[in-house]
């Protein structure tokens, strides 16, 4: 399908600037920064160590997310997987693979409904409430991760997120891979390879409409990354992780 990544587009246009407004309110410029300091998103985790997020979205897919799974083992790599809850519905043994592996499962909303419109409250907290519901029913554990669609919030989106008992995560501006376009395998390998750093979250999907490049693609980027010494983690991996060396006094950046 055709998704417009804002983070990408704001990366381009206008830097550093997040525009944000509630439900019923007027645009209001807020820096990424804003919401870093505050802990509300997380686009990545900078760190010392040579330690790397995976996510994949909009899965399960019955074809796709398996091949992605025997890679992963392959390599040793773990994953977050952030999943639309219709999907789930339609594919919970490839749901309950991911969690059986060691994989993390996490809320991309019911129906991949996108936030960058008017959407009521009860709409939002029932998309949250039926997908979190599918994922404890497959996989025993509540995920405290919760990726909106295209990357689309504002500050009521986070606040009801929060009430959920979500933590927003996005991505790396820098490691979306585009890979729902199809641009190339080339093309996804090299966003990977060519920006990779400390702490970062690369976004991939598990599902895309058509013909995936996303599996052909993994088979050279990770490989590379275990080449090159890079773990490959979760985003709860991750962040632990960094509050870990934190407690500890580590410097991080």
């Amino acid at each position: 399908m055709f998704r417009l990544k804002v983070p990408a587009l704001i990366g381009m246009c206008l830097s550093i600037i997040v525009v944000t407004c509630g439900f019923q309110g007027q645009p209001v410029r807020k820096t990424r920064a804003y919401y870093e300091e505050r802990e509300e998103v997380v686009w990545e985790v900078p760190m010392q160590e040579k330690m790397i997020a995976l996510t994949f979205d909009d899965g399960p897919n019955p074809v796709t997310t398996p091949q992605i799974l025997d890679l992963l083992n392959e390599y040793e790599a773990k994953s977050t997987f952030f999943v639309i809850g219709k999907r789930m519905d339609r594919f919970p043994e490839v749901v309950k693979r991911e969690a059986a592996e060691g994989h993390e499962v996490a809320n991309h909303t019911y129906s991949h409904l996108y936030l960058n419109h008017r959407v009521t409250r009860e709409k939002l907290l029932e998309e949250l409430s039926k997908t979190e519901e599918k994922i404890v029913s497959l996989t025993g554990k509540h995920s405290p991760w919760f990726r909106p669609p295209g990357g689309f919030f504002n500050d009521s989106v986070i606040q009801i997120a929060r009430e959920k008992g979500y933590k927003m995560v996005l991505w790396s501006w820098h490691q979306d891979t585009k890979d729902w376009s199809s641009p190339g395998t080339n093309k996804i390998i090299n966003k990977v390879l060519k920006n990779v750093r400390n702490g970062d979250i690369i976004l991939f999907h598990d599902h895309v409409e058509g013909s995936s490049q996303t599996v052909q693609a993994l088979k050279t980027i990770l490989p590379e990354l275990k080449r090159r010494g890079y773990q490959m983690v979760t985003v709860s991996m991750l962040i632990q992780h960094k509050k870990s060396n934190s407690l500890l006094g580590k410097p991080q950046h």
